[in-house]
């Protein structure tokens, strides 16, 4: 498995493992998949101190990753957000858990000193592959999100770098 910074060109693997989180999950928040313009202007977004990188296995994207900013206001500016998302054909492999490994190891060379994970309530394996990453869970915000006709909540977990 080799991990790697997301290039232009895995626009649309990214989007299609994306995609299938957005109909078919409640682990992603958005309601509507993503364009390939859209999910090339976030590959754009996901440069410098916030990447986005692949997991790439026999030439095929497994997974993809990146850390965003925490919040918008400047005090913020020392803490990031990972966000980790693994095709289904390549689940159960550690694919999770080498991306994650990957992003606190860039959070902590471009100098941040938190990295939080917001996790929907009831993701067990994204809650275990955090804590096996060294993530403590902070607090648990309730019913924040509401798809598919549930009420979700979010599990926020942190690691210090």
């Amino acid at each position: 498995m080799e991990i790697r910074p997301a290039t232009i060109d895995d626009a649309e693997a990214i989007r299609s493992i994306y995609n299938a989180e957005v109909t078919g999950s409640v682990h992603v928040f958005d309601l509507v998949p993503r364009t390939l313009a859209e999910q090339q202007a976030w590959l754009a977004d996901h440069a410098g101190a916030h990447p986005a990188i692949v997991a790439v296995d026999d030439g095929t994207v497994a997974g993809f990753g990146s850390l965003s900013p925490f919040r918008p206001r400047p005090a913020y500016s020392t803490s990031v957000e990972d966000s980790i998302y693994v095709h289904a054909d390549h689940r159960g492999q550690g694919v999770g858990k080498q991306l994650l490994t990957e992003l606190v190891r860039l959070a902590g060379d471009f100098g941040f000193h938190a990295v939080f994970g917001r996790i929907v309530g009831h993701n067990e394996v994204s809650i275990a592959v955090h804590t096996a990453c060294g993530f403590e869970m902070v607090g648990v915000e309730k019913e924040v999100g509401r798809k598919f006709g549930q009420w979700l909540d979010v599990v926020e977990m942190q690691r210090l770098v």
